[in-house]
């Protein structure tokens, strides 16, 4: 079943002085439980289309549907994972992880104990009571991650979310939110530059072109690699045919 469902988008921001075209003529579907990614050189619109499907940019022409419902109508399906972990400061890592309940005048007893389970089962057991500063950079990650989760939304977008983090960490987090998504059945969303990293954790990839932004071409990834982590596909025989594959094609883009 189609689950995430992009139609006919073109988008074009305009300035006083000039308009300049983002993307022209996406489409593309996504299963329930699939994930994706959307790979091309900087300034193709990937995370414009990002802040799309999320409802926070209203697309020229097109529409998003999830499940059948607008996005904009949608918008508590949708979790949000960035670069930057955004966790406040001033506040403990249970209530960073309980804003998103809190503020959607969702947070029940029941939901509070599932969030502080998943705090655990995501590697953080015993730092509800800890400040964000007390954490390093992927615990942080990790607590965002499970920040998103607690909302159980049905549709995760994540912004180059490994991008700031060393590369052992990164390798990690890439295990740990494959397999916590896979486990949960969530649909997903990748922006990323890392060619790698889009096969590793990738069911299909759709390579963007750039000025305007446009789908050069789409690779679905071999089911002996699929059903692999993240770190173990990195190992298999022909992840580095696809990765010689792609990167010829972005050169290509490039020249």
């Amino acid at each position: 079943m189609c689950f995430l469902k992009i139609e006919g988008i073109h988008h074009t921001y305009f300035t006083k002085d000039m308009a300049v075209t983002a993307l022209s003529d996406i489409g593309l579907s996504v299963e329930e439980g699939e994930f994706i990614s959307l790979l091309g050189p900087s300034g193709c619109g990937k995370t414009t289309l990002l802040s799309i499907i999320a409802g926070l940019v209203v697309p020229t022409e097109g529409r998003v549907l999830i499940g059948g419902t607008p996005a904009s109508a949608a918008t508590r399906e949708i979790g949000y994972m960035l670069q930057q972990d955004y966790l406040f400061p001033w506040k403990t890592i249970e209530e960073n992880v309980l804003i998103g309940l809190k503020l959607a005048n969702a947070l029940t007893p029941k939901r509070r104990e599932a969030a502080i389970r998943l705090l655990g089962e995501i590697g953080l057991p015993g730092v509800e009571k800890k400040l964000p500063k007390q954490l390093s950079g992927g615990m942080r990650q990790r607590a965002a991650l499970a920040r998103t989760l607690a909302a159980e939304p049905k549709v995760l977008l994540l912004d180059e979310p490994f991008s700031a983090l060393d590369y052992q960490t990164k390798l990690k987090l890439e295990d740990l939110v494959s397999s916590t998504l896979k486990g949960l059945g969530k649909t997903a969303v990748l922006v990323t530059h890392d060619i790698g990293e889009a096969i590793a954790m990738s069911d299909r990839i759709y390579l963007f072109s750039p000025s305007p932004g446009r789908i050069h071409k789409i690779f679905d990834l071999p089911e002996s690699i699929r059903r692999l982590t993240p770190f173990d596909s990195r190992n298999h025989e022909s992840y580095s045919k696809l990765f010689k594959e792609i990167w010829k094609e972005l050169e290509s883009l490039e020249k």
